[in-house]
């Protein structure tokens, strides 16, 4: 009994920024580093730009084995993959991320705009100097379904779209006080992202390493500037309720 007395009497002296911490914000900068440590390791990997073994399996399996240039599945498959890539590509989140800024701008949420411009434009500003510090070569295990012109890794259209979806989710989630509506809305950022990840692999133009690089930074970016955001809006700087 006494020896619990002491332990409880040890809780009571914890300092008042452990005892008060946020568990959200000590997660998110736990996925944040998570992420970025597995972008190195997958970055280490993929640094001599030849693909490894599992990515060459998982873009020949996603093929006819008589001829590669049939991905599996009915042809209205492959015409939704390059719909779903869309998502991902420069013109439609260009217009998303521009319809979004219009809207705050309007509604007069100046420093929304402004975190929202910041964190889309960075991350665009990312992934092209990762692709080109890295420079790895598209695949050429299997023809390509659709145009490319960029270096391989990370995968931009993983990356930016996880950085806009995620960004715009966060965003609307602090709009709301309801939890399942914040939940839904991070929920459908995160299906968007791995969906348009997926159809650029389905389509040949990505080994999987490249999606997977891009996915864990556009999360860690996306987090990053949310918690940023966090920060000034708990200082007063930003409109809105709190995530």
């Amino acid at each position: 009994m006494c020896r619990l007395r002491t332990v409880v009497g040890g809780l009571r002296r914890v300092p008042r920024w452990i005892a008060g911490a946020d568990l959200v914000v000590l997660l998110a900068v736990l996925g944040v580093a998570a992420c970025g440590l597995a972008f190195l390791l997958i970055a280490d990997a993929a640094r001599d730009g030849a693909p490894g073994h599992l990515d060459e399996r998982l873009l020949r399996s996603l093929r006819e084995p008589e001829n590669p240039a049939d991905p599996l599945g009915p042809r209205w498959l492959e015409e939704a993959a390059r719909d779903v890539t869309a998502l991902g590509g420069y013109p439609v989140l260009g217009l998303l991320v521009a319809g979004v800024l219009g809207h705050l701008l309007i509604s007069r949420h100046f420093s929304a705009a402004v975190l929202v411009f910041a964190s889309t434009t960075g991350g665009w500003l990312l992934s092209t100097v990762l692709k080109g510090a890295f420079d790895r070569p598209r695949p050429d295990l299997v023809p390509h379904l659709t145009h490319v012109s960029t270096a391989s890794f990370p995968s931009g259209h993983a990356m930016l779209s996880a950085v806009v979806y995620l960004t715009l989710g966060a965003m609307l989630a602090r709009l709301t006080p309801r939890w399942r509506a914040k939940l839904y809305f991070v929920a459908a950022a995160i299906l968007l992202a791995l969906a348009v990840g997926a159809s650029r692999v389905y389509l040949g133009v990505h080994y999987p390493t490249d999606v997977v690089a891009g996915w864990t930074a556009g999360l860690a970016w996306a987090t990053t500037c949310w918690l940023a955001a966090r920060y000034v809006q708990r200082r007063g700087v930003v409109e809105g309720n709190a995530a």
